[in-house]
């Protein structure tokens, strides 16, 4: 079993070659920012985090549509 922070891993591959994963639900992505938070921002494994403006730089931005009855512009994450 893999621990993957957010979840437990299970790999097998089938005898045509088909990977696997096996996963826990638990403990979640709530593990280290609290659900109304989610999706906030780019959380990454302890194992990237001194690459962390290497990565963000590579990202493309990402436009959020605002909900109706608010300005027609869309928020930039």
């Amino acid at each position: 079993m893999i621990d993957r922070k957010y979840f437990r891993s299970v790999y097998f591959r089938e005898p045509g070659g088909v990977l696997f994963e096996v996963a826990t639900d638990a403990p979640g992505f709530t593990v280290d920012e609290p659900a109304t938070a989610l999706g906030g921002r780019l959380m990454l494994p302890p194992g990237y985090e001194a690459r962390r403006q290497q990565i963000e730089d590579a990202l493309p931005a990402i436009r959020l549509p605002q909900p109706r009855g608010t300005s027609e512009k869309m928020s930039e994450v």
